[in-house]
Formats: structure tokens, C-alpha cells, sequence
């Protein structure tokens, strides 16, 4: 084996490794991922609008093929692969992707469907006239210049950028350990901004946000709420929420849901293909037909819906599913002097501020120069004029140029420029007029060269044309936001996807609760047989039934004196026949614990109450939103005594009359006043004075012109005026109500109706029939009924419910 011939460095593996990958990460965030703060620009971006600079494919000449640019670009400044080039071209010229695109493109430049735009042998491009602002006086020395990277030439390390293109079209990229997301915004807004830091360099966050309000978006859309906004432009991070842009339309014979724009970024083909997909699925029910009808003038998604569904809750559906609301996570992470740094708003502007101050001052030191050196060279001119004969007589007598050229130079002092200007002077430069323009050129490049002086020396001048000239790009190139901020919140509750309806809520003995449609059991005569309400077991009967809706809270109270909360679309809804499910699978309940009343409610309001009878005759008022919160294993709702359950509990708003019923058949009405408030964990008041062998059955708030309904056991009712019950104080017997006979049984509810008001009775085997109230027999108190419910041999009346007309 031969001998190794050379040094050998002993190196530890972990530096290696640690350096060579920092360096990669450097290179990476600085060379490639994180734009400038100073341009808003990364290379490439930087290295592809010089090229077309120096190609002169300008506003103003005609559009030469992408692949010429991306050779160029390739060729002399990006030692990457062209499609890098061409992809980072393309996005560029994407009036969808760019809020202001700075390249103008001429073919098939891609869609907001995701299609690949066509090869760049195909597609032609140019300057867009916003760029020639980034590139404006790029040829006065304005921005330092460093060799290109073989280099045979040299590239800008920064461009001009008379306006905030950081800020105005923004940026996003992915480096190592760290990435940038910056929103695009309104060129008018940005640019209002920043007159006034210029105006006000103590300005805050704040009032910076009067001018520019958020994000503006080449989609449009809806930002929702300006917590991520502020959160953004305070601290250099935070979240928007975006919305997409829709609209109910209903031409009388059917509604449909029209999408105009979409939030940025989103695919507009995916988004069609996930909905047609939630469809299919069925976790979005009511939509009937699905299609685009996007043009070249705008975007339109038409959803159409079916005619029973609610279209304000689909529309949340698909807020909540897809991406018509998408979330945009901002970091306004970008180099500053080469460091990668995250910047709140004042920030970004302060440094493009000072970015622009150097660019006017460094143009401003390019112009004074050449002014002075054409000043200079025009000083000879008119001094040759003025001793012209001498002049044309020291030329005719030189040699040559150069002994011409230094006879000028000894005879008159002038410099190797001025003599050099004489001798190229033509003749027509004799005459008088262009003595006179030679006179009237110097006077203008002394006042010219007075300006500049006084521009280097007083830095409010160059704030005064950072400002004048910024405005001049404001009053060309701005237009009006796109993106609608709305101050609304956009958090999606479970209530928002559920449609309101009306629905029958049924609770079994043995603790099986379910939801059905209201419209399931349809009217019948009195008399009628029903129909069936749930599957039920042998051993099992009906115990509650309640009609409320979908958004509704119920509050469910147990024979243990505890209340548990749920919303109405929380029960699981289930077929008429089916059994439900388990309440202990929605409640935390005690094995030994059952429900003994529910009633929903809309909101907890401080201005109602909650009234509670128990089966030994107490009252119990409270105000109500002193169950506004309810854990999950359930709060007390009041205090009992032994062997004392609770019957009913009602709302109120602390000022009706109430009465209280029996089971065997006798009632008392007072008025809820004599009640006393209380909090929730206490015993309540005594509300009837019972018999021995006697218990509470139901409970009711009496309604103006109305009547009572009393049912029995074995399917016996009966109406009664209201006003047959005379008002009596709280603590009494009560009265007669009906008459209980071996015939019609024990009193099982008694309700305060209207004529026009439903009821729904449930039997122990699940029988449901549903009557109207003035379907029922009116008789006097002291009598025993009608049959109004046949029932099967041991069947008996275990609950009735009562639907509240409309207007009620």
C-alpha cells in the first residue's frame, strides 16, 4: 500500500459538523428564504427584476419569452435551476398570488385553480409599471453593487424600492429554524402610514393602524375581528382569520349560496372537490347541486340549497369545514443589515425609512457631482467663447491634438476636461443662440448645484422627497382595499352548524332520552288511537315530554334537588321507533338519581326566575341566571327534605299568578309575588297545605283569557275557565279541580291552554297522540271528563306536554 503524501488535519467530527451546518443554515436565510426589509425582495426575486432591467424588457417594449429571462437570470446572476427561476417568475406575474405583481405576464401564467401555468418556452413577460419604482435610479449610484457569483459582472445587493414593497406585496418563505409570513396590504394605506412616521417619528402603533388597518388581500375576502391584527403589528406575530366572500341569494324558487372570493391562498378546485366531498359524506346535509361559473370578469361558486334547508347554517358548515374560512399565521420575520429579525410595524416602516433617506442622499451626492462637472466643463465653454480669436488661433497653430489641447490648458488654466470639450466643440456652437443656451444652461446648474448642497445639509429636505415622491407613486398606483375588515368575532359555536327547529324532546323511566322533529306526529281529532312514539321495553315507560328547540339550553333538575345542563342539539336525535340513548351517557348522574322535570330556556336573563313545586307542596323561587353555569357533574338547585322530590319547575319573570294541582283533583292559584326570592341553595316556602295520601302533580303560570286542561290517568280530560278558580293565598287546601273517580283515574298534569294551543299526551307503552286544546270537551270544575285517549288494557297516561302557539 503506498504511503500517504501530504498534511493530514485531525478534525473532530461534531465541529464539522456544527460549522459546515450553520454555514448552510446562513446561507439558506440569507441567500434564499427571508426577504429584505429594506426592498421586501429575496435574491431571486432581486436577481430576476435586474435582469429584465438590464434586458430592457420594460413597461414600454414589447414582451419577450420567459425562457429568454429565465436564461439570463440563470446565466449571469442565480446559480440555481431554471424552474426555480421560472416558478418564482410566474408567481410574480400572478395577479392572484401578488397584490400588485411586478411582472406584467403575457399567457398561461397559472390559475386560483392550481392549474401549472405553461412552459416557459410559451409564456412571454415584462416589467409591470409599479417595478420601475423598485428599480428607479438604480443607474445613480444609489445601491451598492458586489460581483455575481462567477464573477464575470456584478448584481445590486438592494434595490431602490421607492415604495414599501415589504409591506405592500409581502412574503413568505420557509429557512432553517425559523420562516416569514407577511401579508400583502393597500398600497394607499402603507404609503399614508408612512408619511406619517415621516411627519411624526413619535408616532405609536396605534395611530399608525388609523392608516393602515391590516392585510390586504389579491383575493379580497373578509378578515374577522382585529385581535391578530394588532397582535401582528405590536409584537410581529399573530393569527387572522379570513373568510371567504358569500352571499344569500333567493330568486323565490330556490336559495343558493354564491361565493365571489376566496380567502389568499386557497384553491378554488380543491375547495369545490372538499365540499362535493362533504356532501357525499353527508356531514353537510341540504346542499342539491354544486358548480362554478368563474369567468375572466370574476369568481362565482354557486351553491345551491335545498328548499327545506337553512342557509345560514350551511354557510357556517362550511365556514367550519373548509376553507372558505382559513386562518393566515403572521411573522414578520426579514433581514435587517443581514440579521434575521421579527418586526412590529413601526419597525418595518422606520427601516425602509432609512433606507430611503441613504437612496436620496446617494442620488443626490450622483446628481451634485455630475452637476458640478458639467458646470465645469460648461465654465471652459464660455470662457473659449469669450476669447474666441484666440482660441481658433492656438488650434490652427498646434500640431496635433494634443500639443492643441495643451496650449489651451497653459494659455487659459483649463482643466484636461475643458480643453478636451473646447477641441470636440462643433461650429454651430458659435452662433449667438447657442451662446445664449450655453448662458442659460450655466445659470441652471449653479442654482442646481445650490439645491443639492442644501439638500446634503439639511436632512428635513430629504425627508420632504422621500415624502413628495412617495405620494407622486401613491396618486399613480393606488386602488381601493379588497379585503373588508369586520370587527365581528368569527368563533364558530356548535349552535351556529345545527339549524334551529322546532323538536320533541322524550325522556323514559328508565333514563333513555332522544330528539325528533317536531312535524314526526301530525294533528288528530280527539278520540284518536296515536301513533308510536319511540321503541320503548316492556319494562320501560315514557316519562317526560317536552317540545322546545334545537338551541335551546335544558336544564334538567333530579330527584336529588342537583340541575345538569345541555343544549338541544347536544341530545342525540333519533327515528320515532328507536329507543334514544342512555341519559347517563350525556349527564353524570348517580345510579340512585333520575330526572325529575326539564324545561329549556333561551338565555340566563337577570330579569326572570326560576319557580320549583315539590311533591309535599313547597315553592321555591330563584332568580335565574343563578344557573347560568352548571358543571358537568351538575350544581344543586335546591335543598329538600326527606323522602321530598321535585315535581315542576317553571320560568317566570317574578309577577304572574300560578297554580298548583293535585293528584287528586285539587288545585290552588296565588300569585308568584307572595313568593319570596331566594337563593338557589335553599328550601322554599310551603305552596299547598296536602291531604294525607295526597301529592303535587303539576304546576302552571296562569295566561290571560285562558283555560285549564286537566288530564287524567286513564286517558280522561277536560277544559275549565280560568276564572272558575278564585285567587287565593299561598299555604291553602285549594280547591276542587276535577272530580277522580275509579272511571278516569288520578290526576297525571294539569295545563293553563288556549284554543288554539296543542297538546301532546304520552302513554306508559310509548302511545303519543297529539289533539288540539279546543278539541276538548269545556265543563265546569267538579266534573269528571272525557276519554280523551283510548288506551290498551294496563296502559295508563304517564305524561302531557304542551305545544305554545307561535305567538306566544
Amino acid at each position: 500500500m503506498p504511503a500517504l503524501t501530504g498534511k493530514v488535519i485531525p478534525i473532530d467530527i461534531n465541529e464539522e459538523m456544527k460549522h459546515s451546518y450553520l454555514d448552510y443554515a446562513m446561507s439558506v436565510i440569507v441567500g434564499r428564504a427571508l426577504p429584505d426589509v429594506r426592498d421586501g425582495l429575496k435574491p431571486v426575486h432581486r436577481r430576476i427584476l435586474y435582469a429584465m432591467h438590464t434586458l430592457g424588457v420594460t413597461p414600454d417594449k414589447p414582451h419577450r419569452k420567459s425562457a429568454y429571462i429565465v436564461g439570463e437570470v440563470m446565466a449571469k446572476y442565480h446559480p440555481h435551476g431554471d424552474s426555480a427561476i421560472y416558478d418564482t417568475l410566474v408567481r410574480l406575474a400572478q395577479d392572484f398570488a401578488s397584490r400588485y405583481p411586478l411582472v406584467d405576464g403575457h399567457g398561461n401564467f397559472g390559475s386560483v385553480d392550481g392549474d401549472a401555468p405553461a412552459a416557459m418556452r410559451y409564456t412571454e413577460a415584462r416589467l409591470s409599471k409599479i417595478t420601475t419604482e423598485l428599480l428607479a435610479d438604480i443607474d445613480k449610484e444609489t445601491v451598492d453593487f458586489i460581483p455575481n457569483y462567477d464573477e464575470s459582472g456584478k448584481e445590486p445587493v438592494i434595490l431602490p424600492s421607492r415604495f414599501p414593497n415589504l409591506l405592500v406585496n409581502g412574503s413568505a418563505g420557509i429557512a432553517v429554524g425559523m420562516a416569514t409570513n407577511i401579508p400583502p396590504h393597500n398600497l394607499n394605506e402603507v404609503i399614508d402610514g408612512f408619511v406619517m412616521l415621516i411627519d411624526n417619528p413619535q408616532i405609536d402603533i396605534a395611530d399608525l393602524m388609523k392608516h393602515i388597518k391590516g392585510p390586504d388581500f389579491p383575493t379580497g375576502a373578509i378578515i374577522m375581528g382585529r385581535d391578530g391584527i394588532r397582535s401582528a403589528y405590536k409584537t410581529g406575530r399573530g393569527t387572522v382569520k379570513v373568510r371567504a366572500k358569500a352571499e344569500i341569494e333567493d330568486n323565490g324558487k330556490k336559495t343558493s349560496i354564491i361565493v365571489s372570493e376566496l380567502p389568499y391562498q386557497v384553491n378554488k378546485a380543491r375547495l369545490i372537490e372538499k365540499i362535493a366531498e362533504l356532501v357525499k359524506d353527508k356531514k353537510i346535509d341540504g346542499i342539491s347541486d354544486l358548480r362554478d361559473e368563474s369567468d375572466r370578469h370574476g369568481m362565482r361558486i354557486v351553491i345551491e340549497l335545498r328548499r327545506d334547508a337553512n342557509p345560514k347554517v350551511i354557510l357556517n358548515q362550511l365556514y367550519k369545514h373548509t376553507q372558505m374560512q382559513d386562518s393566515f399565521g403572521i411573522i414578520m420575520l426579514a433581514l435587517v443589515n443581514g440579521e434575521p429579525k421579527v418586526l412590529n410595524l413601526k419597525e418595518v416602516l422606520h427601516h425602509y425609512l432609512e433606507h430611503q433617506k441613504d437612496i436620496i442622499v446617494r442620488r443626490t451626492k450622483y446628481e451634485l457631482n455630475k452637476a458640478e462637472e458639467r458646470a465645469h466643463i460648461v465654465e471652459g465653454l464660455r470662457i473659449a467663447l469669450a476669447n474666441l480669436d484666440e482660441v481658433i488661433k492656438i488650434i490652427r497653430g498646434s500640431k496635433n491634438t494634443d500639443t492643441a489641447r495643451e496650449g489651451l490648458m497653459n494659455r487659459f488654466n483649463f482643466s484636461e476636461k475643458q480643453a478636451q470639450a473646447i477641441l470636440d466643440m462643433r461650429l454651430h456652437r458659435l452662433t449667438g443662440l447657442e451662446r445664449e443656451k450655453l448662458e442659460a444652461e450655466y445659470k441652471e446648474l449653479i442654482k442646481k448645484i445650490d439645491y443639492l448642497r442644501s439638500v446634503l445639509a439639511d436632512e428635513r429636505m430629504v425627508l420632504g422627497i422621500v415624502k413628495e415622491e412617495i405620494i407622486a407613486i401613491k396618486n399613480k398606483f393606488g386602488d381601493k382595499r379588497r379585503t373588508i375588515i369586520s370587527s365581528e368575532s368569527i368563533d364558530v359555536e356548535d349552535e351556529d352548524l345545527i339549524s334551529e327547529e322546532d323538536v320533541v324532546i322524550a325522556i323514559t323511566n328508565q333514563g333513555y332520552i332522544k330528539r325528533m322533529p317536531l312535524d314526526t306526529y301530525h294533528s288528530q281529532r280527539r278520540g284518536g288511537r296515536g301513533i308510536n312514539a319511540m321503541g320503548i321495553k316492556d319494562d320501560d315507560f315514557l316519562r317526560h315530554l317536552f317540545i322546545a328547540t334545537t338551541h335551546h339550553y335544558f336544564l334538567f333538575f333530579t330527584n336529588k334537588g342537583k340541575v345538569y345542563r345541555l343544549k338541544g342539539y347536544e341530545i342525540p336525535e333519533s327515528g320515532r321507533q328507536a329507543r334514544g340513548t342512555a341519559i347517563v351517557n350525556l349527564l353524570y348522574i348517580d345510579k340512585d338519581e333520575y330526572i325529575t322535570t326539564v324545561i329549556p330556556i333561551r338565555e340566563f336573563d337577570n330579569d326572570y326566575y326560576l319557580l320549583m313545586a315539590t311533591r309535599r307542596g313547597i315553592i321555591k323561587k330563584t332568580p335565574l341566571n343563578e344557573y347560568g353555569y352548571t358543571k358537568r357533574d351538575g350544581i344543586k338547585a335546591l335543598n329538600l327534605d326527606d323522602g321530598d322530590a321535585l315535581v315542576n319547575a317553571l320560568l317566570t319573570d317574578g309577577t304572574v299568578e300560578i297554580i298548583i294541582g293535585t293528584q287528586n283533583g285539587l288545585a290552588i292559584r296565588f300569585s308568584e309575588e307572595d313568593v319570596r326570592s331566594t337563593g338557589r341553595v335553599t328550601r322554599g316556602v310551603k305552596g299547598i297545605t296536602l291531604n294525607e295520601h295526597d301529592e303535587v302533580v303539576s304546576m302552571d303560570l296562569i295566561r290571560e283569557d285562558s283555560e285549564l286542561l286537566v288530564v287524567t290517568s286513564k286517558g280522561y280530560g277536560k277544559r275549565t275557565k280560568i276564572n272558575e278558580y278564585r285567587t287565593q293565598t299561598r299555604g291553602g287546601k285549594g280547591i276542587i279541580n276535577i272530580k277522580c273517580t275509579e272511571r278516569n283515574g288520578l290526576v297525571v298534569s294539569l295545563q293553563v291552554v288556549k284554543p288554539e294551543d296543542e297538546v301532546l299526551m304520552i302513554s306508559a307503552d310509548g302511545i303519543m297522540i297529539r289533539i288540539k286544546a279546543d278539541d276538548v270537551s269545556l265543563f265546569g270544575r267538579i266534573t269528571q271528563g272525557v276519554l280523551l285517549m283510548k288506551l290498551g288494557e294496563g296502559d295508563h297516561v304517564v305524561a302531557v306536554a304542551k305545544v305554545i302557539s307561535g305567538e306566544d
